[in-house]
């Protein structure tokens, strides 16, 4: 816990994922730690395949939407009122003035500003061809294994949420090569700087739309 310049802002470096035999409601814990603490806006970062052939690696993209088939969500089993209500909408999952700044902020640093839909699936194991060509068919842009069970407990909780997706790898089957977990890590490297300049500029924007909210 600390500041970006002025802005307040709690921090996670990492996260536990499904794969690691964590539940959806285990996943979604911290998300409910930073809740109960009184944080209003979170903010989910990733990386992920690209499925969108316009993307490339190193791309950073705004998530508009997600595709949870992952086989589990985090508000399964009785709800807790004090998080929210039983049956939460989640028609605007990941608020639209937070991807617009992004959007923004994105074109004025000169990095090419996309929104994309991201499909979230289990893991541990890459897409196979196929499930590549499934997910693009039902209107995904990008596929990875984290950030949706977040995304769910946040807004059940009432806060708004930003995600940013880097696209570390091509998903199978769009480049004619074998997916390689060390590429990832590389291509995460190689972006980093770019990530957090385009999150420090975003970060006094967001805070100054909750001040105005009150």
């Amino acid at each position: 816990m600390g500041k970006s310049g002025d802005v307040p802002i709690a921090v996670m470096q990492g996260r536990v994922h499904l794969y690691e035999g964590y539940s959806a409601a285990e996943v979604a814990f911290p998300t409910r730690v930073l809740g109960r603490m009184g944080i209003r806006a979170l903010i989910l970062t990733n990386a992920a395949g690209g499925i969108n052939v316009e993307y490339g690696q190193g791309a950073l993209v705004i998530l508009k939407d997600h595709i949870n088939l992952q086989g589990q969500n985090p508000l399964t089993g009785g709800n807790d009122e004090r998080f929210g209500p039983r049956f939460p909408d989640m028609t605007y999952t990941y608020a639209k003035r937070y991807r617009e700044i992004a959007l923004e902020e994105a074109k004025k640093l000169s990095i090419p500003p996309r929104e994309g839909v991201y499909a979230a699936l289990a893991g541990p194991s890459y897409e196979t061809p196929a499930e590549i060509r499934y997910l693009r068919t039902i209107g995904a842009d990008l596929v990875g294994m984290s950030t949706v069970p977040e995304a769910i407990a946040a807004r059940h909780m009432g806060m708004n949420v930003l995600a940013i997706s880097c696209v570390t790898n091509m998903a199978a089957g769009i480049l004619d090569q074998a997916l390689d977990h060390k590429e990832v890590l590389e291509v995460g490297r190689r972006v980093m700087g770019q990530f957090i300049a385009l999150l420090r500029a975003v970060l006094p924007r967001i805070s100054g739309e909750l001040q105005n909210a009150g």
